[in-house]
């Protein structure tokens, strides 16, 4: 079974689910709200604080999102060009040591997705696993150069095809089989209707077609039915956006989860954790004195002689199911023996009495 270590943490299907909290741009710019929702990030249960270190100039065209015309999905509530959103949202780079020792000390590993490969250069020394997030999976060179630095790499597989996601595998897999490989739908509208698009079955194709990589789940939908979902189906990485305040402006805010649904988020996965279980079905100790309570029990309907040949009418099935007594499905096995002792009414029915 595919297991590795982020930092100090096992993932892997038979170890507890990892949720990565991505800050994203929910720092609005400044370094200390940065450093407060890194020990959020911890209070809420996360294991890992992402951010995103991109520059504008990196990541998106002025002129590219000018030519399209009006601003599209989630980018319509934007009140800035695309351009400007991105640069106010930006991260410098003299953070990145701050964030690191930040998350050290919150006792959570320090996650970034660099978006230039000079960005992965920057920050490499900063982490011990890397995020490739959805909007370059296509983009080759970079996922190379990032799996060449024989770090763990979560993959988000949203708005992707198959062929994408393979072609994207096989560059990463050319260096590390430490993949987590993650569904994620890229629509950030927070709408409802958003759920009918998040196909978590795709982790069952995903399971079948890699065999030897750990799933997980990148999400934007509210609440986190998805989750429950995802981690029912095998998934054992979970990010979600991170914020203090789904009010605050910014384009990452309103479909962030916060300190309290993140929180109960975590508590209901570790209860389904436990729910899940082991495959090998057998009495469990919170059961045993039921297995007695709610049997039934092979019973004399009335006063019975030693030396009586059983017959069914003699007998009826009844609770409680006391640990030496026959259940009903022992019945063919009693009908036309002789009793060795006498039976009372009411009493139930054991090898003693058939010897």
């Amino acid at each position: 079974m595919t297991k590795f270590k982020i930092q100090n943490q096992t993932i892997g299907l038979n170890y507890p689910t990892y949720f990565v909290a991505d800050v994203a741009a929910n720092h609005d710019g400044d370094i200390e709200r940065a450093k407060d929702l890194i020990y959020l990030c911890a209070e809420a249960g996360a294991d890992a604080a992402k951010f995103q270190h991109f520059s504008a100039e990196t990541i998106v065209s002025d002129y590219g999102f000018k030519n399209l015309g009006e601003q599209q999905s989630h980018q319509t509530s934007w009140s800035e060009s695309v351009f400007e959103t991105y640069k106010k949202a930006s991260l410098d780079e003299s953070w990145t040591p701050i964030l690191k020792e930040t998350c050290d000390k919150a006792g959570i590993t320090f996650f970034t997705s660099p978006y230039s490969l000079e960005l992965v250069d920057s920050v490499n020394d900063y982490l011990s696993a890397y995020k490739i997030g959805s909007g370059d999976i296509t983009w080759l060179e970079i996922i190379d150069y990032i799996a060449m630095k024989n770090k763990p790499i979560l993959l988000a597989t949203g708005a992707s095809t198959e062929n994408e996601v393979r072609l994207a595998m096989n560059q990463i897999m050319q260096h590390t089989n430490e993949v987590v490989l993650m569904q994620c739908n890229t629509n950030y509208t927070a709408s409802l209707e958003n759920f009918k698009y998040i196909n978590l079955n795709v982790l069952k194709e995903y399971r079948d077609q890699y065999p030897n990589v750990v799933l997980g789940l990148s999400d934007h939908t509210p609440g986190h039915s998805t989750v429950l979902g995802a981690v029912s189906l095998g998934a054992r990485v979970i990010e979600k956006h991170f914020t203090d305040d789904n009010n605050r402006e910014g384009p990452d805010h309103k479909f962030s989860m916060n300190y309290f649904s993140w929180r109960d988020m975590v508590d209901r996965v570790r209860e389904l954790e436990l729910a899940l279980g082991k495959t090998v079905k057998k009495i469990e100790e919170n059961e045993k004195e039921t297995v007695i309570l709610q049997r039934r029990a092979i019973r004399a309907k009335f006063d019975l002689k030693a030396g009586s040949i059983v017959t069914k009418d003699m007998l009826e099935f009844l609770r409680p199911c006391p640990k030496n007594a026959l259940p009903p499905y022992f019945l063919k096995d009693v009908l036309g023996k002789i009793l060795s002792k006498d039976l009372v009414s009411g009493g139930f029915l054991s090898q003693e009495h058939l010897k």
